[in-house]
């Protein structure tokens, strides 16, 4: 995905659209602008951000408001930044406006910095993998996420060569039904990947935006498609098959692209699709992937 052009506007941004609180904090996040690192950890559940944050060496700043918790501080020497964004890609398109805003964006004068600053942010959830041979209690990290959500769509975007190739291979694989949002593909940030995922199982991750239906799990409800899991489980494209299932990474990936900061997920592979296998015990991988993020961040 390419970086998307800079909004043309020599007035300020309103106040109906960049809303910050009296205490000069961004709305949902309730973050001042030096409340934040540019090392991030994002994680979908509140509570993991202690668990995170309690490896670090000092803890400068604790903010909470609503699903949003952050916990700023040192590690080994490094600013690091625990946010947690809830679940799903909604929240995605507003947890990454509004930390690009608070490094981007005056907030008193409502106008975009002249000078543009990059975040590093890594993605570390839980998933359930969609291969046999990908245990569970390991970790995948994301070369590419595909999209189900349709939050790009929203955006103006262009997507590279090799993304649009995924894309037009995958609707065709998958005989997509047009009542479904068009599915897009967005390629991790290739320096962060490298240094994050290094001895990881690769593969591209498939971004839901329902965990029953839209994940193929059928309660009382028949789905739309109940070959949906066995398609994503045989697609292959430029080298790399589709590992596991989450509810956020297309739109981090998407989002942090157009906005110029670099992005990559590791999941923990908590159940697998495929063998209907689930972890006894998925706490203690977590808290492995905690440290090794934070040594490689």
């Amino acid at each position: 995905m390419q970086i998307a052009a800079k909004r043309q506007s020599d007035e300020p941004i309103p106040e109906s659209e960049l809303i910050v609180t009296p205490a000069g904090a961004i709305y949902h996040l309730n973050l001042r602008p030096d409340q934040l690192a540019e090392k991030i950890i994002l994680v979908g559940d509140q509570n993991r951000v202690a668990r995170i944050s309690r490896h670090f060496d000092t803890i400068e700043h604790k903010v909470e408001n609503r699903e949003f918790i952050t916990h700023t501080g040192t590690y080994k020497g490094k600013r690091v930044s625990a946010i947690s964004t809830g679940i799903g890609t909604d929240n995605i398109d507003i947890v990454l406006n509004e930390l690009d805003a608070l490094v981007n964006i005056d907030l008193n004068t409502r106008m975009i910095k002249p000078q543009h600053s990059a975040l590093q942010m890594v993605r570390l959830g839980t998933s359930g993998s969609l291969q046999e041979d990908i245990q569970v209690d390991t970790a995948v990290v994301s070369s590419y996420a595909v999209g189900f959500d349709g939050v790009l769509g929203f955006y103006r975007n262009q997507p590279e060569e090799d993304e649009f190739a995924l894309e037009q291979a995958f609707i065709d694989h998958m005989m997509w039904s047009p009542k479904l949002n068009p599915p897009y593909f967005v390629r991790a940030n290739e320096e962060l990947f490298q240094r994050i995922g290094k001895g990881m199982t690769v593969g591209i991750t498939a971004t839901s935006n329902g965990f029953y239906g839209p994940q193929g799990r059928i309660l009382r409800l028949p789905v739309l498609d109940s070959d949906i899991n066995e398609k994503l489980r045989s697609f292959s494209g430029n080298g790399h098959r589709i590992c596991n299932y989450e509810m956020e990474t297309s739109a981090l990936y998407g989002l942090a692209a157009l906005l110029g900061h670099q992005a990559t997920t590791v999941c923990a592979i908590i159940a697998n699709r495929y063998r209907k296998a689930y972890s006894k015990d998925y706490h203690k991988v977590i808290d492995e992937l905690v440290e090794l993020v934070l040594d490689r961040i």
